[in-house]
């Protein structure tokens, strides 16, 4: 029988793999573009009511995901953890839930349905994404087959993204561009694309549950005692995480970039309704043809980065100014009141889901690899609570940048429903989509010049660990390989491999407390 570790990531696999990231792309894409719209028009919630939604699951979510990682990591110990898996057991059961997706985008049915059907949702979410976002390092240590992974469940994403905003605007077309049954129908739709999707995924892949070491089985025992316990294990780790220092860089990076994204997108409707005196038809094209060329965008980021061995910070520096000359191309367009062609128009958006797809597919390619400097630091394997982290951050930069939105909005005056608005809306609208984002972007722009992760750290860093493994002393270590330790983790060389556990996992203070209290 073959190892799972032993066995080849080709593109079939990867493609089962992906698959799951047209709900991970696809679903908040969709919530981020059309939602707070359809709430505001179609089911009789104020601006605010809708952005409470959004705030009120961020706060469960800040609790769901980091659970759901520490869950994922320790699932294995339990006896549906060693039939089915720790990470895939949840990517099987979620599979039929996916159809309560399609729940969300009824009319006509008070906040607190929509309230409990997103809050449903986002556990839903946090059930799937959480451990499957594991698997890549999962199925494979091999630094090619884990690009190809990232790689083709980002165009995936991508898919999930385009398909997001050009599904509404195909239906338009038959339902009429002011008819609450377009949403409901994409609703339904979307839901079982992601039942299907899911299912295949739990099919298509494997993980390393059966060949841990004896050593690491001896050096990290099961965690045992009850939920205060558990709870303090949880919180230990959640916190460790963020003592990493590539970690910490990384998520600051991607937290800024990532909603600055999201406001664009879902502020983007509104402008062109009424900042530019056009339809919603007009944004579903150009927002299709950003998220689009998102897809032949994530391949030409792959090669940057891979053939022609481009930093990931070249890279992203690269796609947030190309995104930052689009913003001002758009106010110009608002302030002066330019009649652009539908063409030229397209062609600017085409450009910029190109610069899109770097933004997004850098922080998420670097993300497969923190777990190596972790396992750096600590002598474990703690993918489930970087991936309850990513999740967190990526639902809330959803949710956020909608929560803002709604807020602004609220207070310049906006007036639901109206079929145009005063003229503090459209300024704040204005305002928010070109020069919040652009903040954002500037902020993260910065934030790269002290990002030190490349393919060159990486591969010493990694031959290390192995090294580490293999019985090598500390002292064989060479200086070249301290520094760029150093610079990855936060830690000097002699505070890693398991030396600075006390800094960075108190599990031995806690069984000692325990023990005590026995």
């Amino acid at each position: 029988m073959v190892k799972p570790t032993e066995r080849r990531v080709g593109y079939g696999v990867a493609i089962g793999y992906g698959l799951t990231d047209l709900f991970g792309g696809g679903a908040f894409a969709v919530i981020g573009t059309w939602l707070l719209f359809f709430y505001t028009t179609y089911c009789g919630l104020s601006v605010f009511e809708a952005g409470s939604i959004f705030a009120i699951a961020r706060v469960i979510d800040a609790i769901l995901s980091p659970i759901m990682g520490y869950i994922t990591d320790n699932f294995g110990n339990t006896r549906l953890g060693r039939k089915f898996g720790r990470r895939r057991f949840f990517l099987l059961i979620s599979s039929p839930l996916m159809l309560l997706y399609g729940a969300l985008w009824v009319t006509d049915m008070g906040y607190w349905y929509y309230l409990g059907t997103y809050l449903t949702i986002e556990l839903l979410s946090a059930m799937v994404l959480v451990p499957w976002e594991t698997l890549s390092s999962e199925m494979t240590n091999r630094f090619s087959e884990r690009t190809r992974l990232s790689g083709v469940r980002l165009m995936f994403s991508a898919l999930g993204s385009f398909l997001a905003v050009s599904v509404p605007g195909l239906i338009m077309q038959y339902t009429g561009k002011d008819n609450a049954i377009t949403y409901t129908l994409t609703g339904v739709i979307f839901s079982v694309i992601y039942c299907i999707s899911v299912f295949i995924t739990w099919l298509t892949t494997w993980e390393a549950k059966d060949i841990q070491p004896e050593q690491d089985i001896a050096q990290h025992p099961a965690r045992k005692g009850g939920f205060t316990a558990h709870f303090k294990y949880l919180f230990l780790d959640l916190a460790s995480s963020f003592r990493i220092k590539a970690f910490r860089q990384h998520l600051l990076i991607y937290l800024f970039s990532f909603t600055a994204i999201d406001a664009f997108v879902a502020v983007f409707t509104y402008f062109v309704i009424y900042g530019l005196k056009q339809d919603a038809s007009l944004a579903s094209l150009l927002l299709s043809n950003m998220m689009f060329m998102s897809i032949p965008g994530t391949f030409i980021f792959m090669m940057l980065l891979g053939r022609f061995n481009m930093t990931p910070s070249n890279a992203l520096r690269i796609a947030y100014l190309g995104i930052m000359a689009v913003f001002i191309f758009l106010f110009a367009i608002y302030q002066w009141q330019w009649q652009v062609p539908t063409l030229a128009f397209s062609a600017v958006f085409l450009f910029l889901g190109i610069m899109r797809a770097g933004l997004i597919y850098i922080p998420w390619n670097i993300y497969s690899f923190i777990p190596d400097i972790d396992e750096m630091v600590t002598c474990k394997r703690r993918e489930g609570i970087f991936a309850g982290v990513m999740v967190l951050t990526r639902k809330s930069s959803v949710a956020v940048a909608i929560f803002m939105i709604g807020v602004v909005l609220q207070e310049s005056g906006f007036v639901k429903g109206n079929g145009s608005q005063p003229e503090s809306a459209v300024q704040a609208i204005v305002g928010l989509m070109v020069f919040v984002t652009a903040g954002l972007l500037a902020v993260s722009f910065w934030l790269t010049f002290r990002f030190k992760l490349t393919q060159r750290s990486h591969k010493l860093l990694v031959k290390e660990v192995a090294r580490r493994k293999l019985g090598g002393t500390p002292a064989q270590c060479d200086e070249a390989t301290r520094a760029v330790i150093k610079e990855l983790t936060g830690y000097a060389y002699d505070e890693v491999w398991g030396t600075a556990r006390t800094k960075t996992s108190s599990d031995t203070a806690i069984s000692r407390e325990l023990k005590s209290k026995l």
